[in-house]
């Protein structure tokens, strides 16, 4: 076993021991599935694209989505190939389905910080909520036993990358090609 998987190993064992507790084995369940298959943050879009003033903010929350999909399960998981802490240790009583594809990074918190970190772009206020509600998704992932805090972290670090890169687009690039073609 490595450095950091015994470093994350240390730190799950320490949710399990001493987080673990009936509440949080009921309510962790939900919170993980607002993570599920992005439908939370699809309706999150849908509400920003609906109004005119936030269009732009809820078509870069999808482009983040799919994005994340692309870059995070498509391509990285099957790089890394990590297996998750359910398979390694397969002795943690599991209250959610185990996951039949890789680890790293955790696609549930890559897709939340990345529709987090583009609302906060837009909207300070509205962006804390999300990425507090990104940040319990992330939790709920190590609390469930599925992934392994390095794969948490991975996760964010790749969702502000490639946030940063859609806010790029859509604000930066989007403002100069409408610029160019209104003139």
């Amino acid at each position: 076993m490595g450095f950091i998987t015994s470093i994350d190993f240390k730190i799950l064992d320490f949710i399990q021991t001493h987080v673990r507790c009936d509440f949080g084995d009921i309510v962790m369940p939900y919170i993980t599935n607002l993570g599920s298959g992005g439908v939370f943050w699809i309706v999150i879009s849908l509400l920003f694209f609906i109004n005119p003033k936030t269009r732009k903010c809820g078509m870069a929350i999808l482009v983040g989505l799919i994005l994340s999909v692309i870059f995070g399960n498509i391509l990285l998981k099957p790089i890394f190939a990590r297996e998750r802490p359910c398979w390694i240790n397969p002795n943690i009583d599991m209250l959610v389905q185990v996951p039949r594809d890789y680890s790293f990074p955790s696609g549930h918190t890559m897709s939340s910080f990345i529709c987090a970190f583009i609302i906060w772009f837009e909207n300070k206020r509205y962006g804390r909520l999300m990425l507090i509600i990104a940040a319990l998704i992330g939790f709920s992932r190590l609390y469930l036993y599925v992934h392994f805090p390095s794969d948490v972290l991975g996760g964010i670090v790749f969702a502000a990358i490639l946030a940063y890169l859609v806010k790029l687009i859509f604000y930066n690039l989007s403002s100069k090609i409408t610029k160019k073609f209104l003139k």
